[in-house]
């Protein structure tokens, strides 16, 4: 079947009256993935959001220590990410997204009880490791079934990226409002809720996710990372993914402590998340749209890391002027809100990007890998940011570093390779997409 039109500066082509990925006309299985993301998420951010104060108050870790446990968390998921996707590629994503489910509920369970360094990091690592088992996994074929989407007509499948990054966003609303209300009781019990909701969604999965997907062939896994690491292209392009990461996870390391400084306490965070989860739920799919209409791949994800640059940017520039109460926060406020816009320009074209720079049968092992290279990045750069936030510098200068991180990305990224005036978007086949 003949692919739909791309331009030659990577646009993808516009199918007449299909403005958006109505969720209702996708296929089955793209509607579970989809939903999917939505329940990882809230069960997710019942408890993340709060972990940096839960770890420096109660478990009473230094603030470089804080910063490289959430660091290893991200690489431990994220790092671990192309060993999931591997294992996709070679067995399915059914076996593999049950056992990280399996993986998450135990790691939730333990956290709520770990007292000791030892025994929080070795939770903080299970909890990643789950997700770099399920959510690669998930994320490809959501991918690989998004091309045969836009190759059937549908449209550009950066569309039915933003539905998955939408409902990831609705259960990162969701999430904080839940783990809020829970820590009223202690972390414990937000632990628990967390794990909770994974016990529903591996019950859930065990029944309706089939036991082959069609059109997935299963490859070896020998040779796969000699084929990324000679991949130059899809390298940059991790490079600025991760960039944009580190950035993401500042929500979770300096950002707590503005908001502490200027509110004297972490009660507004919870709103802060809300507001950045509420954004991209209401204005993801107008903003892919408006970007997939006007700007070329490359393009989107350029002005994405310039957005996300300025809301490092503003907070360093008030910072000095030590504003605080309703004041004190405003910065914090445009910080979350560039971020998020930045956010909603850069992931789903950088997932909508990988099929195009993947090998047959690999697209399991290069979304895992994305994540994997971004979450060496998330290591050593949330190790440094929590030295930064300790060493007494001028109290601007950890911002306007982080702000630079963005900028310096935005050049690393690959060019669109030129298309000529009647060239046709990657098929499936040829885009590395896994379809046989």
């Amino acid at each position: 079947m003949t692919s739909t039109p791309a331009p030659a500066d990577g646009r993808a082509g516009q199918v007449p009256g299909r403005r958006t990925a109505p969720f209702a006309t996708l296929s089955p299985l793209l509607r579970l993935l989809i939903l999917t993301q939505l329940a990882f998420n809230i069960g997710f951010f019942a408890v993340l959001p709060f972990l940096a104060e839960h770890l420096g108050q109660s478990v009473g870790m230094a603030g470089w220590l804080v910063g490289f446990v959430l660091g290893l968390r991200t690489f431990s998921q994220q790092g671990l990410f192309v060993v999931g996707g591997a294992l996709a590629d070679r067995y399915g994503i059914r076996p593999v997204v049950l056992a990280g489910c399996v993986l998450r509920i135990a790691g939730f369970a333990w956290l709520g009880f770990a007292e000791r360094t030892w025994a929080v990091v070795s939770a903080v690592l299970l909890i990643g490791f789950a997700a770099a088992l399920f959510s690669p996994a998930v994320e490809s074929e959501v991918a690989r079934q998004a091309v045969g989407w836009e190759e059937e007509g549908g449209g550009d499948r950066t569309r039915v990226l933003a539905l998955f990054t939408v409902a990831g966003q609705a259960g990162a609303f969701v999430g904080p409002l839940l783990g809020a209300l829970l820590l009223a009781v202690d972390f414990r019990t937000a632990c628990l809720a967390g794990a909770g909701v994974f016990v529903l969604v591996l019950a859930g999965h065990a029944w309706l996710l089939p036991q082959r997907v069609p059109g997935r062939a299963q490859v070896r896994m020998k040779g796969g990372a000699r084929l990324v690491l000679r991949n130059r292209r899809f390298l940059a392009l991790c490079c600025a993914y991760g960039a944009y990461l580190l950035a993401y996870n500042q929500l979770y390391l300096a950002l707590p402590a503005e908001v502490e400084r200027a509110a004297g306490s972490q009660a507004p965070l919870a709103w802060l998340f809300a507001l950045s989860s509420l954004l991209v739920v209401t204005a993801q799919l107008p903003v892919t749209r408006w970007a997939g209409e006007r700007l070329a791949r490359r393009r989107s994800m350029v002005t994405g890391l310039v957005l996300i640059a300025v809301g490092f940017a503003v907070v360093g520039l008030a910072r000095p002027a030590g504003w605080t109460g309703t004041g004190g926060l405003l910065p914090a406020a445009g910080f979350v809100v560039l971020l998020t816009l930045g956010q909603m320009l850069v992931a789903p074209v950088a997932r909508a990007w990988v099929p195009d720079l993947a090998e047959d049968g690999r697209l399991g092992l290069y979304t895992g890998a994305l994540s994997s290279v971004s979450g060496l990045i998330v290591l050593a750069g949330s190790s440094a940011t929590g030295l930064l936030l300790d060493t007494g510098l001028p109290v601007a200068v950890p911002w306007l570093v982080l702000a630079a991180v963005p900028l310096v990305a935005a050049a690393t990224l690959p060019r669109w390779p030129h298309r000529g005036a009647g060239a046709t978007a990657p098929t499936p086949s040829t885009a590395g997409s896994g379809r046989s």
